[in-house]
């Protein structure tokens, strides 16, 4: 369930901090973000596939994460990430 590198750049453009960023945890959450609506639209189709629902759960899990570091650095920039994803917080 990888996206490629077009998928990547579609998704991120808007999240890049600079043109070879690839670590900032806006950049991380919008990615996941992505590669969560597209595993859920999987599973949608396949509900017996549990082990891409354990990959799913990892991957929301570290999101979470992202997004409670991002939380305590810029509350604002949280907030205009989590409303731009359409994501709750």
């Amino acid at each position: 369930m990888a996206l490629t590198k077009q998928a990547k750049k579609r998704v991120t453009k808007n999240y890049l901090r600079h043109d070879r960023d690839s670590g900032s945890a806006e950049y991380q959450i919008a990615l996941f973000t992505e590669k969560i609506k597209k595993l859920a639209s999987h599973l949608k189709k396949n509900p017996k596939d549990k082990h891409s629902r354990k990959g799913l759960l990892g991957m929301v899990q570290q999101r979470k994460k992202l997004q409670k570091y991002l939380k305590a650095k810029s509350e604002v920039a949280y907030n205009k990430l989590i409303t731009a994803l359409g994501i709750k917080g």
